[in-house]
């Protein structure tokens, strides 16, 4: 197992170095936030143990660099006692855990162990269908040029959709998973919602990209929409 270790003091650096040697992995270190990203770009790691606060930028812009390039590698990143935003910006751009420093060396050993059986797991922050394009972290949303402002409703009920374009999601599925449970699952507020959602992602632009799959539920449709005939 190769890991790659992105740290700015030396001190820390060389005890993971030789911590992670015991432990039997091959271990690589990078001191900055760009030789940090060239490494893990372009190199196949089994994961990245990656600190916060890095020279050149930061670990969180090598994190979002790498994710928005489609490198996968599960990502640890080391941050600061009570820098609560940073672990915050870390998981809208795709780090997969955190470890706060001071921290146990056996705590990030099993924090390692966990994330390389997991594996590189795709996990987009921005999602796009078609010329839909969704920002998982800013939760926004665009088609081509134009922003649509939606609520946060309209907005769960989509970035669910985008995650599994052309799949039939039951208005069931719905309810569970953007309503709380007082909400009854033969209540309207689904298909409510959904016509709110159309009236904002398709009308505007003449398209229907959100179809009703009659007497199984809704999807959107992967190839962004068909254009929409003057009687739909």
């Amino acid at each position: 197992m190769r890991v790659l270790v992105v740290e700015e003091e030396p001190k820390m650096a060389r005890l993971l170095r030789r911590s992670l040697t015991e432990e039997g992995y091959a271990v690589d270190v990078a001191a900055d936030g760009p030789d940090g990203y060239g490494a893990a770009a372009s190199r196949a790691y089994d994961a990245v143990v990656l600190d916060v606060m890095l020279p050149g930028f930061s670990g969180l812009e090598v994190c979002r660099r790498l994710r928005n390039e489609g490198v996968w590698v599960p990502v640890l990143m080391l941050t600061a006692r009570g820098a609560v935003r940073d672990r915050i910006t870390g998981l809208d751009d795709g780090a997969d855990d955190f470890l706060t420093e001071p921290f146990h060396l056996d705590e990030l050993f099993a924090r390692l162990r966990a994330l390389i059986r997991r594996g590189p797991v795709p996990r987009p922050t921005v999602l796009r269908v078609g010329d839909l394009r969704i920002d998982t972290a800013a939760r926004r949303c665009w088609r081509g040029d134009d922003e649509i402002v939606l609520t946060a409703k309209e907005y769960a009920l989509l970035e669910m959709f985008a995650r599994q374009p052309g799949a039939v999601l039951t208005r069931e599925l719905l309810t569970e998973h953007c309503w709380d449970f007082a909400y009854e699952s033969h209540s309207n507020v689904v298909d409510v919602h959904i016509r709110g959602l159309r009236d904002k992602i398709d009308r505007p632009f003449g398209v229907i990209s959100l179809e009703t799959v009659r007497g199984a539920g809704y999807r959107l449709r992967g190839d962004g929409g068909r254009i929409e005939s003057p009687t739909a």
